[in-house]
């Protein structure tokens, strides 16, 4: 009887083995039979291959306490919190920038994110053939699993710089599969995989509006637009970050800025594609992402990691209502009447990560907005004024500004105006995962650096290291980063 092989493959096989000795010993985890595959073969079957993509992203492994560490603590908009004799296994090593090629953290996201495209790869693997569902529903989740495969890429890409591109389910006998998947594509190569796969997406999505009110968090047509628009910004070509902003519709910035992240602010009109958390049962949220970030100590709620810098606090101007939707201050009360004591262990917490509804919980109901409008926004500024079209570019910013509470911008030259709108994004998006890779790909990264007492290498910290065991069994296949 034929058989389609869905196999934890090589990229993933160490982080799983745990104590095996051969980063390529991956049995195959489950074999479909095609009478297997009949059991499948209708629209709720087909929906469980793309929506365990999803699922995907609420594992710890995946978006929470290691995600934290690289995106946030190794930055300057964070420091690492919590008890100064908890390390949080290797926080205290992302903060200061001295973590290495075995450090959990930097192993654990690339293994996740391979384990995801691995799931993306099963559906696209297997939707096609289940025929009996619906034609149309199969398409559009073929266009989900392109997005969230090109999302995965785009996380491992801006991490590690080029990794190898696993375009299909390997076969678990071939050579020619097994060097695919330890040979390392250059940075251009994983870009152009990344917008193909958001080109057919675009193709094939629909927007926002059209999804059913219970599929509210899948992938959009704007969705893919705006991701679009991010790689092409990493990859500086300002024309085509303008051209798919443009194409952007159906999405505004909200009035009230402390609302989007709260419960009644999740999927609102400025949302363009969050994570899902919901601390009910038997639904879930991501695990650990609150209460690892939560008030530590007396009269706290959680372990106290990813606390906001004097830095970031600095960065904010009087009267920017950002800054306290952001930032929790102990000894203030917030939203919902919950005091914050003096007796917790850090001055600051992250707000963004605060659950009200299950704030002692593991799984609470707490999203993660990764591509919003005034993301759009800002990167349509940037992106104006590196083509010369700087008066073009300050409403723009203004317009994220006023929001704020804040007067217009006194910046008129193109420099000014450049170091208004990478200030802006900074204030606007912090602890929402970009700020490490802003300072990276818009070369403040040494200055920003110093500023909050931490020494960036350049040449070196750009890049994280790739898992030291993945190294070791690609067998020159592929080669560290430079500096590790």
């Amino acid at each position: 009887m034929k058989k389609i092989y869905i196999s934890i493959f090589a990229l993933s096989a160490y982080f799983f083995s745990g104590c095996s000795n051969d980063y390529l010993d991956a049995d195959q985890t489950e074999s479909i039979s095609t009478k297997d595959i009949a059991l499948f073969n209708n629209d709720a079957g087909a929906a469980t291959f793309v929506t365990a993509i999803y699922s995907k992203f609420l594992d710890w492994n995946m978006t929470s306490f290691s995600w934290i560490g690289l995106s946030s603590i190794a930055s300057d908009d964070a420091d690492k919190g919590s008890s100064p004799g908890d390390t949080g296994s290797d926080k205290d090593l992302m903060d200061a920038l001295t973590y290495n090629a075995s450090t959990p953290s930097t192993s654990e996201i690339f293994a996740a994110n391979y384990e995801g495209i691995n799931r993306c790869n099963q559906a696209l693997s297997i939707v096609p053939q289940l025929d009996q569902a619906n034609p149309a529903l199969r398409a559009r989740l073929l266009g989900e699993a392109k997005f969230l495969r090109a999302f995965m890429y785009f996380t491992l890409v801006k991490t590690y710089g080029g990794v190898p591109i696993v375009d299909h389910l390997p076969n678990p006998s071939s050579d020619e599969d097994r060097i695919m998947q330890l040979t390392r594509k250059t940075s251009a190569e994983v870009y152009a995989f990344i917008e193909s796969d958001l080109n057919d997406a675009i193709a094939a999505l629909p927007n926002k509006s059209e999804y059913a009110a219970a599929e509210k968090g899948r992938a959009s047509k704007g969705a893919a637009y705006a991701l679009l628009a991010k790689v092409n910004l990493y990859q500086k070509n300002w024309q085509k970050v303008v051209d798919n902003c443009n194409l952007i519709t159906g999405y505004s910035i909200v009035p009230n800025y402390a609302s989007m992240f709260r419960l009644a602010g999740e999927n609102d009109a400025e949302s363009i594609f969050e994570i899902q958390g919901t601390g009910s049962v038997p639904a879930k949220g991501i695990s650990g992402y609150s209460n690892t970030q939560g008030a530590r100590g007396a009269g706290g709620w959680g372990w106290g990691f990813n606390t906001p810098s004097q830095s970031l606090v600095n960065a904010y101007e009087a009267g920017d209502v950002r800054k306290n939707a952001t930032i929790i201050f102990a000894g203030t009360t917030l939203y919902d009447g919950r005091v914050v004591p003096t007796t917790v262990e850090n001055p600051r917490y992250n707000f963004k990560a605060y659950s009200s509804a299950f704030t002692d919980g593991w799984e609470t109901d707490v999203n993660i907005k990764y591509l919003r409008y005034a993301e759009v926004i800002l990167m349509k500024a940037e992106a104006l004024n590196e083509l010369n079209q700087t008066p073009a570019a300050i409403p723009l910013l203004n317009q994220i500004r006023t929001r704020a509470g804040l007067g217009n911008t006194t910046a008129v030259s193109q420099g000014d105006v450049r170091t208004a709108i990478w200030k802006e994004r900074r204030v606007e998006m912090a602890f929402e995962h970009d700020r490490f890779f802003d300072l990276v790909r818009t070369g403040q990264a040494v200055a920003a650096f110093a500023i909050d007492g931490k020494t960036f290498v350049a040449g070196k910290h750009e890049l994280f290291p790739l898992p030291q065991a993945f190294i070791t069994q690609a067998n020159g296949l592929s080669i560290q980063n430079l500096g590790y």
